[in-house]
C-alpha cells in the first residue's frame, strides 16, 4: 500500500463561509480525505473579515493555519514545502497572483503540484480574453488541474490551455453535517434561495426568484445571502442576509421548496452542481433548479428534482406544489445523494486520482 502524501491546502476559508461560497466544499473534500488517511494543512489569509465570522471552531480532521500579510504568506509556503502535495485553490482574494506562481515552481520528483479551480467557468474566460494572462503560461507547470465540476467542456478548455492533466471532482454531500430537522417558524416560506448576490449571478435571481415571488404574493418567500440588503424586492420576500451553515439544514428543512439558481457563467460553461443542491437534498428539501446540461448525472428531473427554464415555470410549480409532493421529491433525492454523491465518494476519487501519479 502506497503512501498518502501529507497536504498543504491553500484556499479563501476552511473556518467562515462568509462571502466564501467554497466553505463547505473544501470541508466535505478535506474531511472525508482525513477519514481515509490524508493528512491536510489548510492556509487561509486573515482577509474579508472571515476570521470575524466563523462558522465553525479549528477542525480536529485539518491543521489550520491563519496568515497575515505578504510576510505570512511565504512563512506558509516554507512551511509546505515539508508536504508531498501542495493545493492551490483559485479564488483566494488575496495574493491569488504570487500563490500560483510560488507553488507552480515547487513541483518536483518528490512533491506533486496542483490548481483546484473552485470557478472554472470565470477562470477560463478570464484566460481566453487575454493572451497576456500570468496563469496562462503556469497551468502546465501544475502536475494536475482539479476543478469544482464542469464536465468535459471544462476539461477540454484547460487541456487547450495546456494542463498536464484536469479532473472534475464535483459538488457532494457531507451526511454528518447536512440532514433534515424540524421546522422553524422564522424560516418557514414558500420558496427559499440562498446565494450571495455576485454580478453574474443578479440577473438571474430577478428572473428566477424575483419574477416568481411577484407573481405569487399570497406566499412568503425568503431570500438568504450577503450583499441583497438594499436590493428593491417584492413585499412577501424577506431578506435574511449572511446565513450561518449552522442553520442551513433548518432553512431548507423549513421551506416547502429550495430554489437553485446557476451563475450565468456556470450555466453557459459546462456544469458545476454548486454546493446548495447536496445541502438541501440531504435535508431532504424539495429542489427546484433552473435547467442546465448535465442534471441527471445528480438527480432525475420530474422525480428527485424539478426543474424551469424561466421565472414563470418556477412561479407554476411553486403555485401547484403539495407538501406531499415536496415530501416525495425530497426523500428521493436524499435517498440518490446518498448512494452515489457523498463526499466519500469524492474522496475516494481524488485518492484514485493521486495514488496513480
Amino acid at each position: 500500500m502506497l503512501d498518502r502524501p501529507e497536504i498543504a491546502f491553500f484556499g479563501s476559508s476552511l473556518l467562515s463561509a462568509y462571502w466564501n461560497g467554497a466553505a463547505t466544499y473544501y470541508r466535505g473534500i478535506i474531511s472525508a480525505l482525513n477519514a481515509i488517511g490524508y493528512k491536510t494543512t489548510f492556509f487561509e489569509p486573515d482577509a474579508y473579515d472571515r476570521q470575524k465570522h466563523l462558522d465553525i471552531a479549528p477542525p480536529a480532521w485539518a491543521q489550520v493555519v491563519v496568515y497575515k500579510g505578504e510576510d505570512g504568506l511565504f512563512k506558509s509556503l516554507e512551511q509546505a514545502k515539508k508536504c508531498g502535495l501542495v493545493i492551490k485553490a483559485s479564488g483566494v482574494g488575496v495574493f491569488d497572483d504570487i500563490l500560483e506562481k510560488e507553488i507552480a515552481a515547487l513541483g518536483s520528483s518528490s512533491r506533486m503540484v496542483a490548481f483546484w479551480d473552485v470557478d472554472a467557468p470565470a477562470t477560463l474566460q478570464r484566460i481566453r480574453l487575454d493572451a497576456s494572462d500570468y496563469f496562462r503560461p503556469l497551468i502546465p507547470k501544475y502536475d494536475m488541474v482539479f476543478t469544482y465540476g464542469g464536465g468535459e467542456p471544462v476539461v477540454s478548455a484547460y487541456k487547450s490551455f495546456g494542463a498536464r492533466e484536469c479532473f472534475p471532482i464535483y459538488n457532494a454531500l457531507d451526511p454528518s453535517t447536512h440532514y433534515p430537522e424540524p421546522v422553524r417558524e422564522e424560516f418557514a416560506c414558500r420558496l427559499c434561495f440562498l446565494g450571495n448576490r455576485l454580478p453574474d449571478r443578479e440577473m438571474r435571481v430577478e428572473e428566477f426568484f424575483l419574477k416568481p415571488a411577484s407573481a405569487l404574493p399570497q406566499y412568503p418567500f425568503i431570500l438568504g445571502g450577503n450583499g441583497w440588503h438594499d436590493k428593491p424586492v417584492p413585499p412577501n420576500v424577506r431578506l435574511l442576509g449572511h446565513v450561518y451553515t449552522k442553520d442551513h439544514n433548518a432553512l431548507n428543512s423549513s421551506s416547502m421548496a429550495v430554489l437553485n439558481i446557476e451563475r450565468q457563467s456556470m450555466a453557459e460553461n459546462g456544469f458545476s452542481p454548486p454546493t446548495r443542491i447536496f445541502e438541501a437534498a440531504g435535508a431532504a428539501a424539495c429542489l427546484i433548479t433552473d435547467q442546465w446540461e448535465g442534471i441527471g448525472i445528480f438527480l432525475e428531473p420530474g422525480h428527485e428534482v424539478l426543474t424551469a427554464s424561466n421565472g414563470d415555470e418556477v412561479a407554476q410549480i411553486v403555485s401547484s406544489l403539495t407538501p406531499q409532493e415536496a415530501q416525495r421529491i425530497g426523500q428521493a433525492a436524499r435517498k440518490r445523494v446518498l448512494s452515489e454523491h457523498t463526499y466519500r465518494h469524492r474522496a475516494l476519487q481524488f485518492d484514485a486520482i493521486v495514488r496513480a501519479r
